[in-house]
């Protein structure tokens, strides 16, 4: 796993966490410990940037707020940045509270495959965040495996290859056209 684990003399509290301020690494606050991770390639900036968008008209739509790089907080000393989060927020603040999540979106890239598939799924769970969209990049292509919460674990919905769509009625109304995500090819 690429994540790495920082030392510190005593676990983090939530104070200091948010102490740390920007950085060019994305640090997540979970059970107390800072979990750093390097900022994610191109390929995976553009596709959580293309979910973003083609996600936006139908969330607004709904009440909703589609944000990037958010800081979502799960519990207390839970504070994840999942890739896109949808919710029922306003744009006051940084953190947005697992209770407000609808559906939490993850590109799932090579460095940090196990936390994505496992680790963060379970957590979102834990917080009660009814969908989960996980974002697959196998050989130049894209697929959307969409989730629902089942009890205390996310159950397969659906999943989506180019040259389908992913349409869904819930958590809100949308449509994503899978082949729109595969970005522009360089000559």
């Amino acid at each position: 796993m690429s994540v790495a684990l920082l030392e510190h003399p005593e676990p983090w509290s939530e104070e200091e966490f948010f102490g740390l301020g920007e950085t060019s690494n994305r640090i997540e606050l979970i059970d107390g410990s800072l979990w750093v991770s390097p900022s994610p390639g191109k390929r995976h900036q553009h596709l959580a940037f293309l979910l973003a968008r083609g996600l936006y008209a139908p969330a607004e739509q709904a009440g909703l707020l589609v944000l990037q790089d958010v800081s979502l907080r799960l519990a207390t000393g839970r504070i994840v940045q999942p890739d896109v989060v949808v919710a029922d927020t306003d744009e006051i603040g940084t953190t947005v509270e697992a209770a407000e999540a609808t559906l939490v979106i993850e590109v799932v890239s090579p460095r940090n495959a196990g936390t994505d598939r496992l680790l963060k799924p379970q957590l979102y769970a834990a917080a009660g965040i009814g969908w989960y969209l996980r974002v697959e990049q196998p050989a130049d292509s894209v697929e959307l495996h969409l989730q629902r919460l089942a009890g205390d674990r996310y159950v397969p919905v659906t999943v989506a290859v180019p040259g389908h769509e992913l349409a869904s009625g819930e958590p809100f109304p949308f449509v994503l056209e899978v082949a729109s995500l595969l970005g522009r090819r360089r000559a």
